[in-house]
């Protein structure tokens, strides 16, 4: 049943907000990262298979901690968008987002009218009938959120357009993809990825749209916090977990070394 998105009630004050990419579609790994005390998690259905019964199962996970769900969709597909939010996500990241006609097919599938034209549903988001369905529909366009994300040049250049029109509720940064669209592919440090995140930001700050960092190392984290950033996410939970794993074995094998 929908919730309260607390992430967005953040972004109107001076809290901050952790969250993670979580890529493995497991309930269990959900349950960890929102009992770890993160406040959100991306679920990926770009890059990994989710059917939709286990992504009902990992909202239902997200939900039992208190943890906001996010669905990162397919690029340029106003169906996943329906079908994540239908399952009870709180928002969708939407990747590749080059153009304003990009963000405005994404807003038209994920807001109810006048704001948009999500297909009408009833099901679990409204409890089952426990939430009467018009002030589902006013809570939904309250409570969901449009998040874009800004991963290539086109898009970069394209920002003051996209932004223009508003119904973009949070932008996040892609600096891997940002990098190969400049030529550098994984150079996320590289100085033209760089000065794009920048341009993004200060883009950002210039109209009053939130942004989201991705910090690769603690001193990203405290230079995005010192320009004013609230957000971030702190990676995937598969290279945590991998580097975890590594670090472990390497203690175990030195100490008998």
């Amino acid at each position: 049943m929908l919730r309260h998105n607390t992430v967005k009630e953040r972004l109107s004050g001076s809290g901050e907000s952790y969250g993670l990419f979580c890529s493995i579609p497991s309930p269990a790994l959900v349950e960890m990262i929102g009992c770890a005390g993160y406040d959100f998690v991306v679920l990926d259905t770009e890059h990994s298979l989710v059917d939709p019964q286990q992504l009902e199962n990992l909202i239902r996970a997200a939900e039992a901690v208190d943890l906001v769900p996010f669905i990162r969709v397919p690029e340029a597909d106003p169906g996943a968008i329906l079908r994540a939010l239908d399952a009870g996500a709180l928002g969708v990241v939407v990747p590749h987002v080059r153009t304003r006609a990009d963000l405005d097919a994404a807003i038209r599938a994920a807001r109810y009218a006048p704001e948009g034209m999500r297909s009408l549903n009833g099901g679990r988001v409204p409890g089952f009938g426990r939430i009467e369905l018009t002030e589902y529909v006013r809570r939904a366009n309250a409570e969901i959120m449009v998040i874009a994300m800004i991963e290539d040049a086109e898009g970069v250049d394209e920002l003051p357009a996209i932004l223009a029109g508003g119904g973009v509720d949070l932008v996040l940064e892609g600096a891997a993809d940002l990098s190969q669209s400049y030529g550098v592919p994984w150079q996320t440090r590289h100085p033209v990825v760089r000065e794009a995140l920048q341009r993004v930001h200060a883009e950002c700050k210039a109209r009053g749209v939130p942004f989201c960092a991705i910090p690769r190392t603690r001193e990203d984290h405290e230079q995005w916090q010192a320009a004013g950033v609230r957000t971030f996410i702190l990676g995937e939970e598969r290279g945590l977990a991998a580097r975890a794993l590594r670090t472990h074995l390497d203690q175990h094998r030195g100490t008998h070394a």
